[in-house]
């Protein structure tokens, strides 16, 4: 007798994708704004790669940290001191985080700001090995 296997897949395939943009689904675009940072993410000539599109910030006011594995970009557009009619720019810190790859050189970082995007590279190194079980011995 033949049994059938079942693949069961999963019913709501863009699920993952909604829930990480979910604060932004539920405010204007112009809010959106003010709150996040957009990034892209992807790997060339051997490299980790984010960029971070942050139009309107300073060299001064940015800062790229990385620590246990994370890589932060913080970022803050201060206000000017003039009269004005009328302002729809958006003043504040902006901070982002991002889960750095399992084979990423911490030591090995560079990062470059032109044209209001900030491009940060890391190194990758060798893959690091993944957990293995170990078998447990138990003499009766």
């Amino acid at each position: 007798m033949a049994v059938l296997a079942r693949k069961q897949k999963f019913p709501f395939p863009d699920l993952p994708d909604w829930f990480e943009a979910f604060p932004t689904r539920f405010t204007m675009p112009a809010m959106a704004d003010l709150y996040t940072m957009r990034i892209e993410e992807f790997t060339e000539d051997g490299r980790y790669v984010i960029r971070a599109e942050l139009p309107g910030i300073e060299v001064k006011d940015l800062d790229v940290t990385v620590e246990d594995g994370n890589l932060t970009i913080r970022a803050e557009r201060t206000e000017r001191e003039v009269d004005k009619n009328r302002s729809e720019i958006h003043y504040g810190s902006l901070t982002r985080s991002v889960t750095l790859p399992k084979s990423a050189d911490e030591n090995d970082v560079r990062a470059e700001y032109i044209d209001g995007m900030l491009t940060v590279s890391v190194g990758l190194g060798v893959e690091k090995a993944e957990a293995k079980h170990i078998e447990i011995k138990h003499p009766m």
